[in-house]
């Protein structure tokens, strides 16, 4: 059986492709410094409401090692996190976060190596005074994520395998791979070509 480490040699392309548009987040979720490493790991979620950011705070104490925390930010008007949070998240051994919302100290993050895909930078901060579960489902980047599924992120996206198709999941990604390494060029373009000019000839094109 697969793992979530298994995970870091699929890029959420292929992932894309086996999963669907309803389990990659949107554009708007980017890596904020580059190149970006590729991020894999089980979800510990966090919900916070709008100005608040007490529970991602939280959060940084009680993730595991290796798992990747994806927030659902309220807003995109005050920060969730900055350096030191993000330092203690990366010297507890948290792979990353992926947070739909916002963040600040940007230098000290991309200077640290930590990696955190979000909407952007602002250097307000948020308050800290909003006390809500840990560990329930969140929105983020309009996709429902369950705690432990696994999230894999890089500079293409961020694909979110659910935790009871991971080993499906891992099997089709890894034989698409292999079928796309066995193929040259060459062959990719004559299989290209014909099943475009297929779908040209049935719509009525004619060069």
């Amino acid at each position: 059986m697969g793992d979530a480490h298994d995970f870091r040699e699929i890029s959420p392309t292929t992932l894309a492709d086996v999963l669907g548009r309803g389990q990659v987040m949107d554009h708007g979720l980017r890596p904020l410094w580059g190149p970006a490493p590729r991020i894999a790991g089980p979800a510990f979620t966090v919900r916070c409401p709008p100005g608040d950011n007490l529970m991602l705070h939280a959060a940084i104490h009680r993730a595991p090692a290796g798992s990747v925390v994806v927030m659902a930010a309220g807003d995109t008007d005050y920060a969730v996190a900055g350096g030191n949070v993000c330092a203690v998240a990366r010297r507890r051994g948290i792979a990353g976060f992926v947070v739909d919302g916002v963040i600040r100290d940007l230098a000290e993050i991309r200077e640290m190596g930590f990696p955190v895909l979000a909407r952007g930078v602002v250097p307000c901060p948020g308050a800290k005074s909003a006390v809500l579960p840990l560990g329930e489902p969140v929105d983020c980047g309009g996709v429902r994520v369950h705690a432990g599924d696994i999230v894999v992120a890089d500079e293409e996206g961020v694909a979110v395998v659910p935790a009871g198709r991971a080993d499906e999941v891992l099997a089709a990604a890894r034989r698409k791979l292999a079928k796309e390494a066995a193929q040259d060029l060459d062959a990719w373009e004559a299989e290209h070509r014909a099943r475009i000019d297929a779908a040209l000839a049935e719509g009525g094109h004619r060069d």
